[in-house]
């Protein structure tokens, strides 16, 4: 088997743990060689109060919280099943964040870069009307996976659209494009990654 990816995907009660928002609950979808392999989801109770205008969006409740395992005991169960794999998620700016400073706590530090799947698609897939994840998933043709803003739903929802951008420059472009791939993927220009998949990579390209 290929090293898996660990695509990862939190809900929070606020936009960043600069401003005290603290996670709710996280969902892992595990890919490799094509396909979903392992799933991690909890809730999880980080002492922090849901604002209304999330518990609309997410439906997870300060009471659904209250009997929540603690969030160190949760983050410690996710680092154990995501063992050494690297980490994707869909707006990475945004999870890494809250991985970040929740390993933080634990006295941990992130080992492994993050891919995003939302840059990688503004870059391979530029005609999409919406690069938001469930607005993406349905415009390629992508299967649902539950509702959105829930934890493991969003996290296979972007596991399945990195394996279909895989699939994609494998039989578009003969291109394998492991973890490392596609984090130096991301990292190019619109134009320099349509330059690249005609096969006239630039000097300055970041790929491996």
């Amino acid at each position: 088997m290929s090293e898996p990816i660990a695509v990862i995907d939190f809900e929070t009660t606020g936009m960043s743990p600069a401003q005290g928002a603290r996670p709710t609950e996280i969902g892992v979808a595990l890919i490799a060689d094509g396909e979903i392999v392992g799933r991690y989801q909890s809730l999880m109770n980080a002492g922090a109060w849901v604002p209304p205008f999330i518990e609309q969006l997410t439906g997870i409740s300060n009471a659904m919280l209250r009997g929540a395992p603690p969030v160190a005991e949760v983050m410690a169960e996710a680092v154990e099943f995501i063992g050494a794999a690297p980490l994707l998620a869909h707006n990475a700016a945004f999870d890494s964040k809250f991985w970040d400073a929740e390993l933080a706590q634990l006295g941990r530090r992130r080992q492994r870069d993050f891919a995003c799947s939302l840059l990688l698609s503004r870059r391979l897939l530029p005609e999409a009307p919406s690069h938001k994840l469930g607005s993406l998933n349905s415009w390629v043709g992508l299967p649902s996976t539950g509702r959105a803003h829930r934890a493991l739903a969003d996290a296979e929802m972007a596991a399945n659209l990195c394996l279909h951008l895989q699939r994609l420059l494998r039989e578009r472009h003969a291109i394998e494009a492991d973890h490392a791939y596609l984090c130096g993927l991301q990292k190019l220009s619109a134009a320099k990654v349509r330059a690249l998949l005609r096969g006239a990579q630039p000097a300055s390209s970041s790929l491996p």
